[in-house]
This record gives C-alpha cells, sequence and structure tokens, in this order.
C-alpha cells in the first residue's frame, strides 16, 4: 500500500504531499524534510529505491523516486508493493501532469494545486492504485474539464 506521496523542489521547498496514513502535521513536515535529506544526498546513477526514514517505519516501508528537472516525486510504500511497479506509476503520473499541463513545471504545481489532485485521485486513492492506463487517466480529466465548463464561472 502507498503509505504517502511527496513531491518537492531541489530545494526540499514541499509541492504536493498527501498522506494515506494519519501522522500529526509535526510528523509530516519531519517526514518531508527526512525524505528530502535522504533522496538530496544520493547520486543520480544510484538505484532509486531506498529503505524508508526513522520517522516513517524504517525497513519495513521503501521510498521510491524519480527526479524530473527540478522536481523529485517521491512515494513511500510498504513491503507488498513492487519497486518497478511504482516507479511505472510514477512515470504515468508525471506524463499524464504533462499531457493535462503541456510541459508540467514546478509552477504548474503551484498555481493548479486543485487539478494536480484531481489527476492523483484519477491514479491513487486511499493509498491503493486505481489507474495505470495514461489515457483513461487523460480522458476522465477532459471530462471533468468539459463538466466545469458547461457549469460556468463560480463566483
Amino acid at each position: 500500500m502507498i503509505q504517502a506521496i511527496l513531491v518537492f523542489n531541489n530545494h526540499g521547498k514541499p509541492r504536493l504531499v498527501r498522506f494515506y496514513q494519519r501522522f500529526p502535521e509535526e510528523i509530516q513536515q519531519q517526514i518531508v524534510r527526512e525524505t528530502f535529506h535522504l533522496v538530496l544526498k544520493r547520486d543520480d546513477n544510484i538505484c532509486n529505491f531506498l529503505e524508508g526514514g526513522s520517522l516513517i517505519g524504517g525497513s519495513d516501508y521503501k521510498l521510491i523516486y524519480r527526479h524530473y528537472a527540478t522536481l523529485y516525486f517521491v512515494f513511500c510504500v510498504d513491503s507488498s508493493e513492487s519497486e518497478l511497479g511504482i516507479l511505472d506509476l510514477i512515470q504515468v503520473f508525471v506524463e499524464t501532469l504533462d499531457k493535462c499541463f503541456e510541459n508540467v513545471c514546478e509552477l504548474d504545481l503551484i498555481f493548479h494545486m486543485d487539478k494536480v489532485h484531481y489527476i492523483l485521485q484519477e491514479v491513487v486513492m486511499g493509498g491503493m492504485v486505481l489507474e495505470t492506463n495514461m489515457n483513461e487517466i487523460v480522458a476522465q480529466i477532459e471530462a471533468q474539464n468539459r463538466l466545469e465548463k458547461s457549469e460556468g464561472p463560480r463566483l
């Protein structure tokens, strides 16, 4: 099961934080900092899997991450998840963001947080993977966009 999804920039600023296990906010912030430091100190040509930090469960959990331009996408998962499957899921999530925002960048995550969370909910819900087919995800996003346009502007 996926315990947390974290996206942060090269300076450790969180851009997307989604926990599927309840932690107090202070602990969540410590987890984000610890995860950033664990991932940052790794070289680019090293494996993208490492044991979870002490705050999130230690050796029972794995951090699986990908570094794209200025953003790190990190999934914290338990031992029941496949590392390669999660690495592929990160790729699907990033490519879906790329299709929806036409060349996604850090600013898209900041200014369109609601849409990013909606895309994430199409992929993962409650820590379980819902959909891995990018075309299906994009079709659902487009249907949501059409629905929003048909409702008209909110005041």
